[in-house]
């Protein structure tokens, strides 16, 4: 009988982001094709605005793509976070040849502000522009990427629209992990139902590229409703629910590409430096433990226990379904975006190691312990 229960709640579980998964992947589309926009009048003036903080190694490619905008007249403005490698002279030289592109020194970091939401604000305050694309430096725009995302944001109707770029991946951790957040995303949260709502229960974006109105992210009190975040991918979007703006999500896979952390020290304290606003908030963390162990882990463990003693039993069958609605969700999902099938077919360790993580996140805040991020030190609660 226990057996056959924990069977029946993996299904369920299992289920559930299977069903959300089919009915986003429909909502969750990808904005016109700049051929689609030609011809139409286009908007005239577009700030890139590009918070960055020793990313001497990146800088130049997230620069020199956003200057390969067409469609839309363009600025490109990238915030220097008081790097202390070569980032701001990278910047500079870039700037040297082009008249399009600038260089600011970000102000000292208040206190009780996180380093990116304090770049950014600085950003906004920087540019005139009705149109604000925030971009992370590790993020290369397409050529026709700012003018479909802002195309997007102009027909949704909405304040804030964010996409998630194509996730590069190169090491088995980020092959594991990285491409959870397309199933995180696409498998909880009803994209139908957050269009219908300005609830910040429904917020949700990515803060490696956001699209926002100027006059509604003045209204919303824009980065500095968020001042404290190390997430704005989910505080930005509450802070412009609040005000009355929707937001809006995009499929960014053909706009732009990011490769968001390399090797697994990156990836682990990468995901773990925002977790306590989210996945490791204080009732946070057991919900996501109970919806991704017992929907993704549970699954394949009674698999393995039914091998292991040559069981027959109408449990197995059904654990055996809920195996296979698991990984086909991860295989649609890695299908669509472009993802590793090495990462797809270890899925249950990499959901593993994600708890993991958000675990390790969780106890960091409760004991008061600090986090360390291109060399700041942030408070874990």
């Amino acid at each position: 009988m226990i057996l056959d229960a924990f069977a029946l709640l993996a299904l369920a579980l299992a289920a559930l982001p299977a069903v959300l998964t089919a009915v986003n992947l429909v909502a969750y589309r990808a904005p016109r094709s700049i051929r689609e926009i030609a011809g139409e009048e286009l908007l005239p003036r577009v700030a890139i605005l590009i918070p960055a903080r020793n990313e001497a190694a990146r800088i130049a490619g997230a620069v020199k793509a956003a200057r390969q905008s067409r469609g839309v007249d363009a600025e490109v403005v990238v915030m220097d976070d008081h790097s202390t490698d070569e980032t701001a002279a990278i910047v500079r030289e870039l700037a040297a040849g082009d008249p399009r592109i600038r260089l600011e020194q970000a102000p000292p970091l208040p206190r009780g502000w996180a380093g990116k939401s304090n770049a950014c604000h600085a950003l906004a305050d920087r540019t005139t522009a009705p149109w604000m694309v925030f971009v992370d430096a590790d993020v290369e725009l397409a050529p026709d990427g700012v003018a479909r995302a802002v195309d997007f944001l102009q027909r949704s109707g909405a304040g804030l629209v964010s996409g998630f770029p194509r996730q590069k991946t190169g090491t088995l951790a980020e092959r594991l992990l990285i491409p959870l957040m397309y199933l995180v995303l696409l498998g909880y949260l009803p994209l139908p139902a957050m269009r219908r709502s300005v609830s910040p229960a429904f917020a949700a974006g990515c803060g490696q590229l956001m699209v926002a109105r100027r006059s509604a992210y003045e209204k919303s009190g824009g980065y500095s409703a968020a001042r404290a975040t190390f997430a704005d991918g989910l505080e930005l979007p509450r802070a412009f629910r609040r005000a009355g703006s929707r937001t809006d999500l995009f499929d960014a896979t053909t706009i732009a590409s990011c490769r968001m952390y390399e090797g697994a020290r990156e990836v682990f304290r990468g995901l773990a430096k925002n977790a306590h606003e989210g996945m490791a908030s204080p009732v946070g963390v057991w919900v996501w433990s109970v919806l991704l162990l017992g929907g993704h882990v549970l699954p394949f463990a009674l698999i393995g226990l039914g091998a292991a003693t040559g069981a027959s039993s109408g449990w197995l069958v059904t654990a055996l379904v809920a195996g296979a609605l698991a990984l086909a969700t991860r295989l649609a999902l890695t299908l669509r975006f472009r993802q590793s099938f090495v990462g797809a077919m270890l899925h249950p360790f990499g959901v593993l190691l994600l708890v993991a993580i958000q675990w390790n996140a969780w106890w960091l805040q409760r004991a008061g312990r600090q986090v360390a991020w291109k060399g700041r030190l942030q408070e874990a609660g």
